[in-house]
């Protein structure tokens, strides 16, 4: 991603935190300076900037170790804080549910913890000479032990809620029920596309990580196969490692999902480089080889040349493009929607589809009526008290059928 693109982001990041964007600041040099990142130079160009726009806090879009923001600190004048701060405290205003607000918090103290070094003289480690023990590290080590314990405890109650987890998928699997997950980019209007497909009532909202906790609906698709559909949490580009293992909980609904649903904004010139930061993430937790579409998500907004070109622009090369399936939509208007419902339909590996003749008793209202509920009723022809009928069903149906006659 682009240097521009990229500040561009951390802008509606901050943005979404709550923050007004006074000033935007570039540089560029050969190597990171170990006490400032930036270097003397711009340090005093941004404490001068802070002054001038009575700047609270500086953002920035690089991970900074604990000695670079306590040295920016004290430079500028103004609190300093970088990218996965900036994500953590994001997570942490949009967290409802218990186990999201656990994730959030194991994700922040495993994020705290290693900068726990010291914050000046006063909690200095301990050394060799007179003066340099007392109460000051005595916090500190005080602090360390709280949230060492603090963390167990969390883990232990993800633990928990894993366990759960897998658990309801054990139930779910027994039915068979196949779970659909919603993945993408933050932004991409995943939340959308659930309240489409399932009139759910999701929040939806222009901000980044507008929605953390997940949220399950059932889902009728057009063969009548019932499935549950899942809406997780956005990706982002270099999405933070505390983040990835904390989320694992609710990350794993999408490792043990059926198809996975790739939400993307085509509208959005960075579209090919959120695809395969998706991508890169679901390789991390291990769903990379899922059966997946590729949602191509507001393609209102683009030309019919544009909408023509999506596959080799989201995928890239004609092998990937033979391979995946890209399905444009509009998740606002609709568009595109039914074709989707036929591509999950079509792609849904769980309790596959076949096609039957079975010959009933004219009637036998029951059997012919969980054929029409239940699966597709391709033609019906009566001969006498016979009653044959064509159809296309989940599998599992198959087998409870009667004997045809």
């Amino acid at each position: 991603m682009p240097v521009e693109e990229s500040l561009i982001e951390l802008a509606e990041l901050a943005a979404s935190a709550g923050a007004e964007i006074v000033e935007r600041v570039l540089q560029s040099r050969p190597k990171p300076e170990a006490a400032t990142l930036v270097g003397e130079g711009k340090v005093e160009e941004l404490a001068a900037a802070v002054k001038s726009n009575s700047a609270d806090v500086v953002i920035f879009d690089h991970d900074l170790s604990p000695t670079q923001q306590r040295n920016l600190e004290k430079a500028v004048q103004a609190k300093v804080i970088d990218r996965t701060q900036l994500i953590l405290d994001i997570f942490a205003s949009r967290a409802r549910t218990r186990e999201g607000r656990l994730q959030v918090e194991l994700a922040q103290l495993s994020y705290l913890l290693p900068r726990l070094s010291g914050h000046g003289v006063e909690m200095s480690r301990l050394g060799g000479g007179i003066g340099t023990r007392g109460p000051g590290e005595t916090k500190l080590e005080t602090d360390r032990r709280r949230i060492a314990k603090r963390i167990k405890k969390i883990s232990d109650d993800l633990e928990a809620v894993r366990a759960g987890r897998a658990l309801h998928r054990q139930r779910r699997v027994a039915v068979p029920l196949a779970t659909l997950a919603l993945a993408g980019y933050t932004n991409a209007g995943k939340s959308t596309l659930f309240n489409r497909l399932t009139r759910a009532e999701v929040l939806t909202d222009a901000r980044m990580f507008a929605t953390l906790d997940p949220t399950v609906r059932p889902l009728t698709l057009p063969s009548r196969r019932r499935v549950l559909i899942s809406d997780t949490v956005g990706f982002i580009r270099n999405l933070p490692t505390t983040l990835v293992k904390a989320f694992r909980a609710t990350l794993e609904e999408v490792t043990e999902a059926a198809l996975l649903l790739h939400v993307v904004d085509v509208s959005s010139d960075s579209a090919a480089e959120h695809t395969a930061h998706v991508r890169k993430v679901l390789a991390e937790i291990g769903a990379a080889d899922l059966p997946q579409i590729i949602v191509a998500n507001k393609v209102d907004r683009l030309s019919p040349e544009d909408a023509e070109a999506l596959p080799k622009r989201l995928l890239g090369g004609a092998e990937d493009t033979a391979k995946a399936r890209v399905v444009p939509v509009s998740a606002l208007t609709g568009n595109g929607i039914p074709e989707l419902l036929r591509a999950i339909d079509a792609m849904l590996p769980v309790d596959p589809l076949v096609k039957v003749t079975i010959k009933v008793q004219s009637g036998d209202g029951a059997t012919q009526a969980m054929l029409h509920e239940f699966g597709r009723v391709l033609s019906t022809r009566y001969d006498g008290e016979v009653c044959e009928i064509e159809a296309e069903i989940p599998e599992s149906l198959s087998r409870r059928l009667p004997a045809t006659l």
